[in-house]
């Protein structure tokens, strides 16, 4: 990936109209000033797309839906970039929350969903094996086909345990006090993670299968920003 593909720098320009923010890759994301307008967008899109989330069995889904309406790559297309490295076994509460006994396998996938060079979030994914099918346990554990994808065939239904903004751009209390003035000519500071979920996924109507914990980091913001329109 160029430089860090779910990284932005501390931005500051040069020019006083500048309206962009610059990457270590050299790319700038037109729009994204620290005003209040552009906060405004900012927390409506975010707010947008938890809702999104939420109303969706499939975040891999959504997240191919969001790379293809914000044109963040030439082929917007979900990839899994899957950590082999990592391990976390299933504590008490996970196989609780999958009701599985103290013996049964629990398998674990830590991967990364990337739009182009853009990762647009981090996942923790627990689930029971015995309640997939061979050709998905084998395609989850050779190949880095998303968890949502590999297991669509269930037709599961997603059911949120949380969510949690990890970042609002806007002050508590925004909407009845004056919106704050820009704080300066440079883009806008936007955290690396803006976004958790935890979430049980079922099949058959009620048999939990998977528990996940999805992280959404700040490329899901990497694409041009419209600026407000110009007064005459």
């Amino acid at each position: 990936m160029r430089g860090s593909a779910a990284r932005f720098l501390p931005f500051a320009c040069g020019l006083l109209l500048c309206a962009s923010a610059a990457r270590a890759d050299g790319w700038d994301y037109p729009g994204w000033r620290d005003d209040a307008a552009t906060r405004v967008k900012a927390l409506a899109l975010l707010q947008s797309v938890n809702a999104t989330l939420l109303s969706q069995p499939s975040a891999t889904r959504t997240l191919q839906q969001w790379c293809e309406a914000h044109q963040l790559a030439a082929e917007p297309r979900i990839r899994a970039l899957r950590d082999t490295a990592t391990r976390k076994p299933a504590d008490a509460e996970v196989r609780s929350q999958l009701k599985v006994g103290a013996d049964e396998a629990i398998g674990y996938r830590r991967v990364q969903l990337a739009c182009g060079d853009h990762v647009l979030s981090e996942a923790d994914n627990w689930y029971v094996p015995s309640r997939l099918t061979p050709e998905m346990n084998h395609l989850l554990d050779t190949t880095d086909t998303p968890f949502g994808t590999a297991v669509r065939a269930l037709n599961f239904t997603r059911r949120t345990e949380s969510a949690r903004l990890l970042w609002s751009p806007l002050p508590q209390g925004w909407e009845t006090r004056p919106l704050p003035a820009a704080m300066s000519q440079s883009g806008l500071d936007i955290p690396e993670r803006v976004l958790q979920h935890r979430a049980v996924l079922y099949k058959d109507g009620g048999t939990p299968f998977s528990l996940v914990v999805e992280t959404y980091r700040r490329d899901l913001f990497a694409f041009p920003l419209n600026p407000p329109a110009a007064r005459n």
